[in-house]
């Protein structure tokens, strides 16, 4: 017996759901409505009609707003900002397009792909490379590179990994400028130059990689050689600047010696010359104070013979202070002591500003004489009392 067939002795229906004569609810009637209020919200019939009109409204509104909601949302992903210092790769498919400028921009995503490059960045990189010198020589090199992106759309496109093509492009450069260079250059101030030389080298290598890269500085941070032998390439350098600070100081001392010298040479020349003026001068001018004095001797004989002999005495005694007197009637010499009997004036300087005459000498001679007359007459007359 059917579950919903009536049984027992009451012939009442034996109802699972707990109803009365009620049966068990349609599946097809409910699924219905539900049908004709979806159909309600969206627009569609609700009316009674055949089941398979309302259903087709239902599911084509449902489909038109799901689509154009997925349109708008397509639609906003598609918008991206490119700042002032970066620039963007457009690939289309996978091919590229072009290169955006900053801005809002606009590219329908899953579709474009955007690539943003910052191009005004300096990026730097650091390598330590231990290779050989010319002269066959091991050292140490550190060396750091600066760069910038130039070319977005080759750094993005043309080369897979352009940061690492930059790498092996350094290190080939450097061991291309240090294998033709001798290690003192590479250890002391050569390294400015291979900085310069590496840095031609790298950006020919970089353009014909088309990695898009623009290098703007290397240097070379530290050069050394191994540690093995620091300590005797040390004391070498200690040598070669002891042997630079003593020719400084050689060529300061020649610097200062040498135009002293110069100094004094010409100094002498200048002397002698004036020296020879002053002679040619005193000897033009003797001639021609000679020539007068003949003038004057030949008109006046006597006279210009006495001048000429008391300017003589006069030119002896002014360079002296002692007058030795021949005095008459005896054979003693008296000795005149000139700078006492000068004036106070005088006294304790020279005594060439006296003026000393014939007249002059005679009285004083005459005095001295008399005073040693009287000196005699009294030691005479001394012994006579005795």
């Amino acid at each position: 017996m059917a579950w919903n067939e009536p049984g027992g002795g009451n012939n009442k229906p034996k109802d699972p759901w707990g109803g009365g004569d009620q049966g068990p609810p349609d599946l097809d009637e409910a699924l219905k409505k539900l049908q004709e209020k979806f159909g309600g919200l969206f627009g569609g019939k609700s009316s009674g009609g055949a089941g398979g009109s309302g259903g087709a409204g239902v599911s084509g509104g449902l489909i038109g707003v799901l689509i154009t909601g997925a349109v708008v949302v397509w639609a906003l992903m598609g918008f991206y900002q490119i700042d002032q210092q970066e620039r963007g790769v457009v690939l289309r498919f996978g091919k590229f397009l072009e290169t955006v400028q900053p801005g809002l921009q606009w590219n329908p995503p899953l579709i474009d792909e955007v690539t943003k490059v910052n191009t005004t960045k300096v990026r730097a990189a650091s390598f330590r490379e231990i290779m050989l010198t010319q002269d066959e020589n091991i050292v140490e090199v550190n060396l750091s590179v600066q760069y910038v992106i130039d070319n977005p759309t080759d750094f993005v496109l043309k080369v897979r990994d352009p940061e690492r093509s930059l790498q092996h492009a350094s290190q080939s450069a450097l061991r291309h400028v240090v294998g033709g260079t001798g290690m003192n250059m590479v250890l002391t101030e050569g390294r400015a130059q291979i900085g310069i030389e590496v840095k031609q080298r790298l950006q020919d290598y970089l353009n014909m990689y088309e990695t898009g890269i623009s290098v703007t500085t290397v240097n070379v941070d530290e050069s050394k050689p191994p540690s093995q032998v620091q300590a005797a390439f040390d004391d070498v350098i200690k040598a070669r600047e002891d042997e630079e600070r003593v020719k400084n100081e050689a060529q300061a001392y020649a610097n200062g010696i040498v135009p002293e010298a110069r100094g004094a040479a010409q100094r002498q020349i200048e002397e002698a010359n004036a020296y020879m003026e002053e002679v040619i001068a005193n000897a033009l001018g003797e001639a021609d104070r000679f020539n007068k004095l003949l003038t004057e001797y030949k008109k006046a004989p006597e006279v210009t013979r006495e001048r000429l002999y008391l300017d003589a005495l006069q030119g002896v005694y002014s360079n002296t202070n002692k007058v030795m007197v021949d005095v008459e009637g005896g054979n003693n010499m008296m000795y005149l002591p000139l700078d006492k009997l000068a004036p106070a004036a005088a006294v304790g300087g020279s005594v060439r500003g006296m003026s000393v005459d014939s007249s002059n000498i005679r009285e004083l001679t005459n005095a001295v004489t008399e005073q040693l007359r009287r000196d005699a007459a009294a030691t005479s007359n001394r012994r006579g009392g005795r």
